[in-house]
């Protein structure tokens, strides 16, 4: 079978379009996206429409959460064992049927099962990432993953204002009806498309890697979530945090030992994949805090003396252009990440979002206002988010693609869940009683703006340092230094006669 320039293999047979390709996989990351995001607007009406307790209805969000973090690696590793197509498929699979359960449910455990089984949902970013690698041409490759990284904010984006119109005009279990019905439209379209991966990594599947990091990652992100309605100080957050930890002392050497891990450490540990994996949480704590306080401030009552006082659906419609944005910018990205490098684009998105989030901290007193202060961020956000990708890429042997991004992209949901429990803390130290109701005070929510921007230029150091190890990088691009490092870590592929 012929080799790509890249190091892989192409395909048997005629290759789709690369247009087709990045097409249905930017579909594949909406549809996850948009399903993360689309209960935000009937959280409130919950407790009532499901009979249960305000605080057992946020385990709706905290279930999905859960689920996509413990799903990420395990599916990435699976994906770069069994196949990226395959896995795509199985993750759409469980994806759809989330959502049928979801469309079907009357009571919160139900609706638990489908938010659990739509959370598997997330693995696809990282997997059709790496599905871009196999598919495209080389210089089709950026753009790819440009628009594969929008889509966590594409799909969000669009989320809001399709929530906000279903809960207010017809019946919420629409909510899980439209993305069943999208995702069973892109699994159709998936093997039609795409083709059976022809490199795959020959490890065996590290299982007690796989159920610690489940631990420890459920245990973290218990803390972390749920940690402002148990307080940060009681029992069950202070026992979910150290039960992380120790396990998490257990995990790192197991990996370190095991033959086939599930995550390489040793990989991980290279200093250009490293600074990049530190820039992902950091990046992706301020990609999130954008959209936790740009919400807020929309929706907070006028007598709070910083909200304006929109409705969910209102707030979702003035949202929605930060979804354009991300589109938009794509193509812009891989322009700069093709004329100036990787590097040096995650560098200046870094920068951006510190300048933005520091212009943020006086747009905020007119609708107009807290709109372009959004964009500016989302504009630095889309940079950062399509450079990381193409630098972890580049930097590991194509064999542990989808396993590499999927390490990536968990670190980011770390970031998130990091500025969820910030947010959360800083706001509830500065609230303030407006009317009987405990409400946010403004210079608690102008506050995060300025860790948002230090979270950014924390982004830019490590983006810095990427820059400098530019001798660790291994792409297919043709200078010396990553020529001579790829004939060491190109895989052998596996022989044709094997199952895909």
């Amino acid at each position: 079978m012929p080799r790509r320039p890249d190091g892989g293999t192409r395909r048997a047979g005629r290759r789709a379009p690369s247009g087709l390709v990045i097409t249905v996989l930017a579909l594949c990351g909406t549809v996850a996206a948009l399903q993360q995001t689309v209960v935000i607007a009937v959280l409130p009406d919950l407790p009532r429409l499901l009979d249960t307790s305000v605080d057992d209805a946020s385990w709706v969000i905290t279930t999905t959460l859960l689920a996509g973090a413990v799903a990420t690696p395990t599916v990435s590793r699976l994906a770069d064992m069994y196949g990226k197509r395959r896995m795509v498929m199985v993750c759409l699979a469980l994806m759809v049927a989330g959502s049928v359960i979801g469309g079907l449910a009357a009571s919160l455990p139900q609706v638990l099962v489908a938010r659990a089984l739509q959370g598997v949902g997330t693995a696809l970013i990282p997997v059709g990432i790496a599905a871009m690698r196999d598919e495209l041409p080389r210089d089709r490759v950026p753009v790819g993953i440009a628009l594969m990284s929008a889509t966590l904010a594409i799909g969000a984006g669009a989320g809001l204002p399709l929530s906000g119109f279903l809960v207010e005009y017809l019946d919420w279990h629409l909510l899980f009806w439209v993305p069943a019905v999208l995702g069973a439209l892109v699994l159709l379209a998936v093997p039609l498309v795409l083709s059976p991966s022809t490199v795959r990594s020959t490890r065996r599947f590290d299982l007690r890697g796989a159920v610690l990091l489940s631990g420890v990652l459920t245990a973290l992100l218990l803390a972390l979530s749920k940690g402002g309605h148990w307080g940060w100080t009681s029992a069950a957050t202070l026992g979910c945090a150290a039960t992380g930890l120790a396990l998490l002392a257990v995990w790192l050497p197991l990996q370190l030992r095991t033959a086939a891990p599930l995550v390489d450490l040793r990989v991980a540990a290279r200093p250009r994949v490293l600074m990049v994996n530190v820039a992902s949480v950091f990046v992706g704590f301020a990609m999130f805090a954008n959209m936790l306080v740009t919400t807020q401030l929309l929706q907070l009552p006028e007598s709070t003396g910083v909200g304006l006082g929109l409705t969910t659906l209102q707030a979702g419609l003035v949202m929605a252009p930060t979804a354009v944005v991300f589109g938009v910018m794509a193509p812009l990205a891989a322009t700069v990440i093709r004329r100036t490098g990787p590097g040096i684009a995650l560098l200046a998105g870094c920068l951006w979002m510190a300048a933005a989030y520091a212009a943020r901290t006086w747009l905020y007193a007119e609708v107009w206002q807290v709109l372009v202060g959004s964009l500016l961020v989302s504009v630095g956000t889309s940079l950062a988010y399509a450079a990381m990708p193409t630098l972890i890429l580049r930097s590991v042997p194509v064999s542990e693609t989808a396993s590499a991004n999927g390490l990536n992209t968990l670190l980011r949901s770390v970031g998130t869940s990091l500025a969820s429990a910030v947010t959360a803390a800083v706001v509830a130290a500065g609230a303030v009683v407006v009317g009987g109701v405990a409400v946010p005070d403004g210079d608690a929510l102008l506050g995060v703006f300025w860790i948002a921007a230090a979270a950014s230029l924390a982004a830019a150091v490590a983006a810095l340092a990427v820059v400098r190890l530019r001798a660790d990088d291994v792409d297919e691009d043709d200078d010396s230094d990553e020529a001579a490092a790829a004939p060491a870590i190109r895989p052998v592929p596996l022989p044709a006669a094997l199952p895909r």
